[in-house]
């Protein structure tokens, strides 16, 4: 789970693979349950990786192993509860939050560094993604793609 299915292991920027493989799974499940069901399951993925997160730090020693990628696909999930079913809004959903993901402003470098164990690793991406989310909304609203 921590690796989503090994994803994690792919060489140079697992960060980035594990959000490209967050999508089709995105798409699929808000196809068949919307995005109510895509909520229930970035909310899943969270509570199940701040579990297995935790668990493979404390076995690894490392504090956040650049394998694990369950924070990512949480995380570009709930910035995908703001995008339409459009290939357009789920690359810019995907270029947003690696950008944040990538740059962690405050806070999201703050809890990265302060909060430790798997909660830690998963929640320094969410803040990363609620950044994502809201400029998303943003341009949504600008560029009108919503339907």
């Amino acid at each position: 789970m921590a690796t989503w299915f090994g994803v994690g292991f792919l060489p140079i920027a697992p960060g980035s693979w594990g959000s490209l493989a967050a999508l089709p799974f995105a798409w699929a499940i808000t196809s068949l349950w919307g995005i109510p069901g895509l909520g229930v399951a970035a909310a899943i993925a969270f509570l199940g990786g701040w579990w297995a997160a935790g668990r493979i730090a404390r076995a690894s020693g490392q504090h956040d192993p650049g394998f694990i990628v369950i924070d990512e696909i949480a995380a570009q999930w709930l910035v995908l509860l703001a995008a339409p079913l459009d290939w357009r809004a789920y690359a810019a959903a995907f270029l947003l939050f690696r950008i944040f993901d990538i740059t962690k402003p405050w806070p999201a470098r703050l809890v990265e560094r302060r909060v430790a164990g798997g909660l830690g690793i998963m929640l320094d991406d969410i803040v990363a993604a609620l950044y994502a989310l809201v400029l998303l909304l943003i341009g949504e609203g600008a560029f009108g793609v919503r339907p």
